[in-house]
């Protein structure tokens, strides 16, 4: 969002202001602004902002694909890192995917670094979608949702061959 001063005299000094809301956002990201000005030097000039935005839990990725051939095993990983001193604590609440996918959390370093583990169950051809909750011990982040799809296609058999 951007606000600025609509007159500035030839000469004169203007102000411009931008917000950035950062929700959803983690980590380090960069954000522009282009700014049209009526001088002919420089009809356009523009700003950036960066930042690195601090949230209590970072998890990378934040969704979990698996697209394969029916009858095919994948494994797709989680990282979840606390990012307060405060030791992590997570606990599985809420999953619904069972018999599609099985899952692990294996603390890495303790309190720290946790990578969950989601395993593809063979099977028929088939898409799904569903998701893993996770209680945490953070008053600032008392759920976290892993949100996953999945999709598995027919394999197609060469001409001329049969079952």
């Amino acid at each position: 969002m951007a606000s600025f001063d609509r007159a500035i005299p030839p000469g004169g000094e203007g102000k411009i202001t931008l917000s950035v809301r950062t929700k959803s956002y983690e980590g380090a990201h960069r954000w522009s602004a282009e700014v049209h000005t009526n001088d002919p030097k420089m009809k356009t000039i523009d700003l950036y902002v960066k930042a690195f935005v601090k949230v209590p839990i970072y998890l990378s990725p934040r969704y979990v694909n698996f697209n394969g051939r029916e009858g095919q095993s994948l494994t797709r990983v989680v990282e979840i890192r606390a990012g307060r001193d405060e030791p992590l604590t997570l606990t599985p609440s809420q999953f619904n995917l069972e018999g599609k996918l099985t899952y692990t959390v294996d603390e890495i370093e303790k309190g720290k670094i946790f990578k969950i583990r989601f395993t593809s169950i063979p099977g028929a051809p088939q898409a799904y979608h569903g998701f893993l909750n996770l209680e945490t011990n953070y008053p600032e982040k008392p759920e976290i949702n892993i949100r996953i799809r999945g999709r598995f296609v027919k394999v197609k058999k060469p001409a001329g061959e049969s079952s």
